[in-house]
């Protein structure tokens, strides 16, 4: 079965040439160009795969549509397309909710790869689940339903944040290093992802998950080595 792509971007010229590429790639591609109308493409009964959001549009920014995605409680991946490789812009879309990110002109192998590596990760915890609800603390996961309960409360969490905590949780009492968490969340040779990424990752699911971040009870540095979930006391 092929995977749908919704792509929101309002470049004519961009839009050809990257639905004729992923077509051929083999995907379904369903095109937006302004955030109206990818939230009518998002109401819609087709089960998108991937969002690639460009982040100006004529009647705003693809944030606006990766944060609504987010609080919809969908963990669908989403990459964003974006001219500046200004930090700020960079964090501002992962804090939104997004799972990677491709400046432009970028090369079509990139984004494809890209794309191969985030429908990778989504299918990692949705097919890879040993348990269908995993339990810790006053957390519940969901795995079939990809979502969070903390308290009994829906818990707000990006993908990779999902898929982090997910991973984290199914090892509990282990310690992970940097280095496994890097190569099971993202591709197996460690591209496109630095430490720094990881590091802004880990520091908004403590924010979510902890009473205090700062002293964590879960999510615990294991200095010199990694991290290590925790039951608490």
């Amino acid at each position: 079965m092929r995977s749908t792509i919704l792509l929101l971007e309002d470049d004519l010229s961009l839009i050809d040439g990257l639905v004729y590429m992923l077509e051929r790639e083999g995907y379904r591609v369903q095109v937006a160009r302004t955030i109206k109308e990818a939230r009518e493409a998002l109401k819609g009964e087709i089960p998108y795969a991937l969002l690639i959001l460009d982040i100006t549009l004529p009647d705003g920014t693809g944030f606006m549509v990766c944060e609504e995605v987010r609080r919809s409680g969908s963990q669908v991946p989403i990459l964003f397309l974006t001219a500046s490789d200004e930090e700020l812009q960079i964090i501002r879309g992962l804090d939104s909710g997004g799972d990677d990110y491709l400046t432009k002109p970028f090369r079509f192998g990139e984004l494809c790869s890209r794309i191969r590596a985030l429908l990778r990760r989504s299918s990692y915890t949705t097919t890879n689940q040993e348990a269908s609800v995993l339990r810790s603390g006053p957390l519940e996961i969901h795995l079939t339903e990809n979502r969070v309960l903390k308290k009994q409360q829906p818990l707000l969490l990006t993908a990779m944040e999902y898929r982090l905590l997910c991973l984290l949780v199914q090892n509990r009492g282990k310690i992970l290093t940097r280095e496994i968490l890097l190569n099971r969340l993202w591709d197996q040779s460690g591209s496109f992802v630095d430490d720094n990424t990881l590091s802004v990752h880990i520091r908004r699911l403590r924010e979510k998950i902890e009473e205090q971040p700062s002293h964590p009870q879960y999510l615990v540095t294991v200095r010199g080595f990694g991290y290590q979930w925790k039951e608490g006391e």
